[in-house]
């Protein structure tokens, strides 16, 4: 979406403006690095929270214990597990390669482990929400809004590729399958981390090249793990050896087995879809790793079918029988798969898919076929391993880098894409998972798409661990057509950022999210699983496709697009290492001039463009590396406080912010790592810039020389301001270096003065303000009013830390004027109590339903 208080020019137009060439001065003094908390806030609050809920619910099943996901440094691994050890600490998994090792730790000697001088980061093992990408979550909606004469069809077996319903063209994508037809996945094989895929999707079952598109599916939770162990029902911890034919399980339930020594039994419950359980009988053979399940709960294992893994056989059993009467099947699929858990333990894992999450990411990287017809996901000739790590109850992050590293070390795929994150307060990049994602992708050659997460529109809102300096962070687009193909919505610009897409910079500047991609599509669903669909465009889709939308549809965009990439230099004969991808993937995105900085970093990814760039040779551009004046209210807690790399000053005026219309020089300090061993000039430059900010036009750069680039900032108005930073060196292929630059100025709030604006919320946009709030204030009140009749609009508040302010759930059905009656949330006045001091953003936004074009507003701010 636009944002109406800001007005994008031109690169042309920013040099322009800029200043004569830099003569290159000396560096500033660096500042000396505080003690890092290699624990954290965030991963404190929760050891407290694990210690509280321990005490609470003490028992001879409770744990009393946190995994922790410990990042080391480069080659200490058994260093860290000699000094583990020595605090009584085995280490469940050590990867050297990628300095991560795992240890189950009790809560008293947490901050030892933490102390611990090659530990360089740790996180506690938490259960992660995968968030509702549904467009209303439960609710039913609305009756369709469509102005126009009709609306939009459905999508069918004669809906072409290029489609705005799963809208891959908007990447360019089906006009480079079109020009290049075997370039279009094969020879590729693409990873997903996530909630498992649909083995039976018959658009998931074979390439371009008649080959098994779905290689393997597997799990990456572990019973080992803390939160697995208390969420994740779908591993069996196998009971005793015995004989057949006939086992007893633990519980002491008899059923009848093949004639064999060396077999093992469990029986328990397992959670289904749409929340059942349904308790099953699983057998375990020692001597060759055959499995049954007891299907048909007939206690005999007998007249089951003898299965191994997938990836081994492709065997897929059957919980459950069909009714024929309805639409959705109630034959549910499984596969299995088998483990030692510990010494003595083994564990068979019946993984039944609960959620349609995954499946839908996988179809919009990679289906084949729609509906039976010509629609496709991005790279329809490429294969999938799906890696499990999430259920309806959540993701463990110890599950999601567990699955991660093995996705990359053991299954042979070339990209993988993990739609599923957090959002901390503290997004700097360097958490435990951050910096084992960083190195995986250096040691494997496998590149990491991840989705920026759906906590926008604030500034600062980027997850974790997508905020890794390596990962591809994908922020989420929409089109005009999208809107009304898959919402049945009209809207005022013909691209734009969905509100819910979350913006950057990182905490300490850093250039997050990287690129956009389409957010939302219709794509591949199990058909046990109820379809999604938008009640307003007027059709409903048939099971087995749902439309969804989020940053978790956009990551998947992505990554196909990257998967088209490999698929073509790798037929070309061209290099396409991880940092050439990602420098590519750069250089050929498509710049939004509507769009802020900050919420389509680089732009849209274009495949064509980012193959003239690739398919040409070497693809990397000079390494430059920058450090940067910042102000939040947590950069003290920065690797280098209160510096980082890129130009972020969110603090109020008058505590190190900026005031409207005040005037304010920065230095960067700019050093070129790599390259030419003389002296190299490069073109300075500005994307997004509204006129705030003013550069040199050139630097010359000597190899391993810090220099000064002085960035001039003078917000004219409230609210955020941005801009892309660029250093292009004409001799390489590829942009050498981009910079976020991103200034907050704030108005500020006294007691007793309210600060009163007006202005007009286009359909589906997004207007920003910010209030400083001074120290020491009781309450923070919001009001809305001035609206027309039938305004379904809203204000969303976030506090100086980039978090939500509010109570409500994030999500479209929530504190919107005229829709569901603020559905639990007051739409005309809320009060923030203890707001805390800084600069708070206000974004106004009106929902895709809102019967009006232009909604006018007031809006009121006070504080007391």
């Amino acid at each position: 979406m636009s944002r109406t208080r800001t007005t994008a020019i031109s690169t042309a137009l920013a040099l322009a403006a800029a200043s004569l060439a830099l003569s290159v001065a000396p560096a500033a003094q660096a500042v000396d690095p505080a003690p890092v908390d290699k624990l954290g806030a965030h991963d404190r609050a929760l050891l407290a929270q694990y210690e509280r809920q321990y005490g609470a619910a003490r028992s001879a099943k409770a744990v009393d214990h946190a995994t922790l996901l410990i990042a080391v440094r480069d080659g200490r691994a058994a260093e860290v597990e000699r000094a583990l050890a020595g605090l009584g600490v085995d280490a469940l998994r050590t990867d050297a390669s990628v300095g991560y090792v795992k240890a189950n730790v009790p809560f008293d000697l947490v901050e030892r482990v933490a102390a611990i001088d090659d530990v360089v980061a740790v996180d506690l093992d938490e259960l992660l929400k995968v968030e509702d990408t549904r467009v209303d979550g439960e609710q039913a909606g609305a009756a369709p809004l469509a102005t126009a004469a009709a609306l939009p069809a459905a999508p069918s077996a004669a809906t072409a590729d290029d489609n705005p319903y799963m809208p891959t063209r908007e990447t360019g994508s089906t006009d480079f399958k079109r020009d290049h037809p075997t370039y279009d996945g094969r020879g590729v094989t693409i990873g997903v981390m996530d909630t498992g895929i649909d083995p039976t999707h018959p658009a998931l079952a074979k390439t371009t090249t008649g080959e098994d598109k779905l290689v393997e599916t597997v799990t990456g939770t572990d019973p080992n793990n803390f939160i697995d162990l208390l969420f994740d029902s779908s591993w069996f911890l196998m009971g005793k050896l015995q004989a057949g034919p006939a086992v007893v399980s633990p519980g002491g339930e008899t059923w009848t087995a093949p004639d064999s020594p060396g077999l093992r039994v469990q029986y328990k419950a397992i959670a289904m879809p749409g929340g059942k359980q349904q308790k099953l009988g699983v057998l375990f053979r020692d001597s060759d790793g055959a499995i049954w399940v007891d299907t048909d709960g007939d206690f005999d294992f007998t007249d089951e079918q003898l299965m191994r893994r997938f990836g081994a056989e492709r065997q897929v059993g059957y919980l459950g029988i069909d009714d024929p009467g309805t639409a959705v099947n109630e034959r549910v699929p499984f596969t299995v798969q088998w483990k030692k858990i510990g010494a003595t333990t083994l564990g068979v894992n019946v993984n039944v898919i609960t959620e349609a999450h995954g499946t839908h990411v996988a179809g919009i990287t990679a289906a084949h076929g729609m509906f039976g017809g010509a629609m496709d996901g991005q790279a329809p000739g490429a294969k999938l391993v799906s890696m499990k790590a999430c259920h309806s109850l959540g993701c463990s992050s110890a599950a999601l880098t567990d699955g991660m590293i093995d996705l990359a070390t053991k299954y042979g795929v070339d990209v993988i894409n993990m739609s599923i994150g957090s959002s901390p307060e503290f997004n700097d990049g360097q958490s435990a998972r951050s910096l084992v994602y960083n190195r995986l992708i250096d040691s494997t050659g496998v590149q990491l798409f991840i989705s920026a997460g759906n906590s926008g529109a604030g500034t600062n809102t980027v997850g974790d661990p997508t905020a890794a300096d390596k990962v591809v962070s994908v922020g989420a687009a929409v089109s005009a057509d999208t809107w009304w193909a898959n919402y049945g919505s009209e809207v005022k610009d013909d691209q734009g950022i969905f509100p819910f897409s979350s913006r950057g910079p990182r905490e300490d500047g850093g250039f997050k999210p990287d690129i956009t991609a389409p957010g939302a599509a219709v794509s591949t669903t199990p058909n046990w699983i109820a379809p999604a669909s938008v009640p307003e465009t007027g059709y409903r889709l048939p099971p087995g496709y749902s439309m969804m939308n989020g940053t978790s549809m956009s990551s998947p965009q992505a990554t196909g697009a990257g998967a088209l990439l490999l698929s073509a230099a790798r037929q070309a004969g061209v290099s396409a290492s991880p940092a050439e991808l990602r420098s590519a993937i750069h250089t050929g995105a498509r710049w939004n001039g509507k769009v802020d900085a900050i919420a389509q970093g680089r732009g849209q990814i274009d495949v064509p463009k980012s193959w003239s760039v690739l398919g040409k040779g070497k693809a990397d551009g000079d390494a430059i590396t920058v450090s940067a004046p910042v102000c939040t209210a947590l950069s003290d807690k920065l690797v280098t406080p209160h510096r980082g790399s890129g130009l972020f000053n969110s603090c109020a005026p008058g505590a190190g912010g900026q005031a409207v219309g005040e005037e304010r020089a920065y230095e960067l300090t700019v050093t070129r790592t790599s390259g030419a061993e003389g002296p190299v000039a490069y073109a300075v430059g500005l994307k997004g810039n509204d006129g705030t900010f003013t550069v040199p036009s050139s630097v010359v750069l000597e190899k391993g020389v810090p220099a000064v680039v002085k960035v001039t900032a003078e917000p004219g108005a409230q609210g955020i301001h941005s801009a892309v930073l660029t250093f292009d060196n004409e001799a390489t292929r590829a942009a050498d270096h981009a910079t976020l630059l991103a200034v907050e100025a704030a108005t500020p709030l006294a007691a007793g003065t309210p600060v009163t604006v007006t202005g007009v919320s286009y359909r589906n946009n997004t207007i920003h303000y910010t209030v400083a709030v001074p120290a020491g204030a009781e309450a923070l009140t919001v009001s809305m009013d001035g609206l027309e009749a039938g305004s379904q609009t809203r204000w969303w508040a976030f506090r100086p830390t980039g978090v939500s302010g509010e109570t409500s759930a994030a999500g479209t059905i929530y504190c919107y004027n005229d829709y569901l009656d603020g559905n639990g949330c007051d739409p005309k006045s809320r009060t923030y109590a203890k707001p805390g001091a800084g600069v708070w953003e206000l974004v106004v936004e009106t929902r895709r339903t809102s019967p009006l074009w232009a909604n006018p507003y007031r809006l009121t701010a006070s504080v007391s």
